[in-house]
């Protein structure tokens, strides 16, 4: 066999680029087995996994059944200290970190109380900063555990929608988090992912101006081919591909997410994503791996198996080529495409593929506005603009705009809509409106701006810059300016309460934003929980004592309206 020099150079950055990914693929597999046991006294059942696709991020973790019932206790994975405690409204509600001497954190999230003298420090701690909501560092001295130890009760706090435990794995150094089913779990898995749909693009042009061509498959096993043939012919000479597929764990009918899937064209790797080691810094980019577009507009969730232009995430292996097939004459092409799971179970897609001229698609006019990937954008007109960073888009977006009249209250712009929800934005998207409405001296810093991207609202208190108000958000969609003058709303207290009974405040705000909530008996800051951030709770306890007292509340909106009320109140 004869080799030109580009072939040979080719070839060897190729080997080299196998050889890296093999590499890589056997570390992934290099954790401590069975080092980690089931952080609950139940059997270990799973209600999600790590890599599961979740609105605006990869569910980072396991979340473990916990008989639909709270207060399961719940233990240390392994010997090591309680490093690091979190309490917020969202989010993980009550967590709680264990450092562990093979240099890796457990993480135990949706928690109800932690074990005693932990919840005592938290609460000691939680006075001294005059804060519920905290993300406390804990001396290593103070929570040693050994593998098995009580350490709080499941819940269902935070962002959680019923009662389980969120379990983590992570590098301590690093903060990544890693797949917890790396780790030698008894968790049955004999089963492999099912491939319910094949996406398939022309990477000529931005995936946010196609829809994909959807191709039915036909399943033998757990082997896929095309419904209507096995010889796919296509007009453009650059195509990619995007899967929908899931996952089941023996004698389970819960879908989960999948773990890895590669692309293969005559036999070499085009391209590859593994959901195995990912940082929170990162997880957004979940919205390039999906047809985001596609799912917005009421579609399937799909994954694509090669990289946007955009994303700078490393959930993809870099090989010679940035994962597109490319097509240049008439031959065909054996395409094969692998879906694995965890247990490395494997789906495999089959087919080939021919570029045949014939079908060349219609050519498109190019419109004067884009957001273009890996570079800031600005877009501007007499009474909006926008601009975006360098990470904000992750393929090029055909720019579309307008601005509609609007009779809501106090509101002092048109709802200017800009890109479409259907658009997803990684970073950060500053928007400047020019009121049309003239907004008085005392009325300027009173000025908010709402966004609304399809079911999500976002409210920020804008900046005058000059005659233009101005905030950031990370979506696209319909932004609107107005003027919010109007405090929040509280309601009344009890004037009599005894030991363990309770106070409930449920303050309402115009906007449905409350920024700041503060407590005081007798001048002191007062603690009270906001789990989910629906209401403020009081429990009485010590910091109550019995007699008469003055409980004042103070609550302020996003505007920065405040509402500051008094009472007299007694405790029995």
């Amino acid at each position: 066999m004869i080799f030109n020099m580009k072939t040979l150079n080719r070839t060897i950055v190729f080997l080299i680029a196998l050889l890296l990914c093999s590499s890589a693929f056997a570390q992934k597999k290099d954790y401590p087995q069975k080092y980690f046991r089931n952080p609950v006294n139940v059997p270990m059942q799973l209600v999600a996994n790590f890599g599961e696709l979740r609105s605006n991020h990869w569910h980072m973790g396991l979340d473990i059944r916990t008989q639909q019932r709270e207060n399961i206790p719940v233990v240390a994975s392994a010997d090591g200290y309680i490093g690091r405690v979190k309490v917020e409204p969202g989010g993980f509600g009550r967590a709680i970190y264990i450092n562990h001497p093979n240099g890796f954190t457990t993480l135990y999230a949706h928690l109800n109380n932690f074990k005693p003298d932990l919840e005592k420090w938290l609460k000691e701690q939680q006075y001294k900063k005059e804060s519920w909501a905290v993300d406390l560092t804990v001396p290593s001295h103070l929570f040693p555990v050994k593998k098995g130890e009580f350490i709080a009760y499941s819940g269902n706090t935070g962002g959680s929608a019923g009662p389980h435990v969120h379990f983590e794995i992570r590098d301590t150094k690093t903060e990544n988090v890693v797949n917890p089913l790396l780790f030698g779990f008894s968790i049955a898995d004999n089963v492999a992912p099912v491939i319910a749909r094949l996406a398939m693009y022309d990477r000529n042009r931005s995936v946010y101006i196609q829809s994909p061509q959807l191709l039915q498959l036909k399943r033998s096993g757990n082997n896929y081919t095309p419904l209507q043939s096995n010889l796919i012919k296509v007009g453009t000479d650059k195509i990619s591909f995007a899967i929908g597929a899931v996952d089941f764990f023996t004698g389970s009918t819960n879908p989960n997410g999948i773990y890895s899937a590669r692309i293969y064209m005559d036999d070499e790797l085009e391209s590859e994503f593994v959901l195995d080691d990912i940082s929170y810094n990162d997880t957004r980019y979940l919205n390039a791996q999906i047809d985001y577009r596609f799912k917005a507009s009421g579609g399937a969730y799909v994954q694509h198996v090669s990289r946007m232009p955009g994303d700078k995430s490393k959930v993809y292996t870099r090989t010679t080529s940035d994962g597109a097939v490319y097509l240049n004459n008439n031959s065909i092409r054996a395409i094969r495409i692998e879906v694995r799971d965890a247990a490395q179970n494997l789906a495999t897609i089959k087919f080939s593929l021919q570029l045949d001229h014939s079908l060349k698609p219609s050519t498109y006019k190019e419109p004067v506005q884009k957001l273009i990937p890996n570079q800031v954008n600005v877009f501007e007109s007499d009474h909006f603009e926008a601009s975006t960073t360098e990470s904000t888009v992750y393929d090029t977006v055909h720019v579309t705009y307008s601005a509609t009249n609007s009779a809501t209250a106090n509101a002092i712009s048109p709802v200017h809509n800009f890109a479409g929800a259907a658009i997803p934005a990684h970073d950060a998207v500053t928007v400047r409106i020019k009121p049309t409405t003239s907004v008085s001296s005392d009325k300027r810093d009173k000025v908010i701006i709402k966004s609304v991207a399809g079911t999500r609202t976002e409210l920020k208190k804008a900046k005058w810059q000059n005659d233009f108000v101005s905030a950031t958000f990370r979506q696209f969609g319909s932004y609107q300016a107005f003027i919010d003058d109007q405090p929040p709303t509280i309601n009344n207290p009890p004037p009599l309460v005894s030991t363990n009974s309770r106070i409930v405040f449920s303050p309402k705000d115009n906007f449905n934003t409350l920024k700041n909530f503060r407590a005081e008996l007798n001048g002191k800051w007062l603690r009270f929980t906001n789990d989910k951030g629906r209401t403020w709770i009081y429990t009485v306890d010590e910091h109550f004592p019995p007699g008469n007292h003055e409980l004042k509340v103070s609550i302020e909106d996003e505007a920065g309206n405040v509402t500051e009320k008094k009472w007299n109140i007694r405790r029995n």
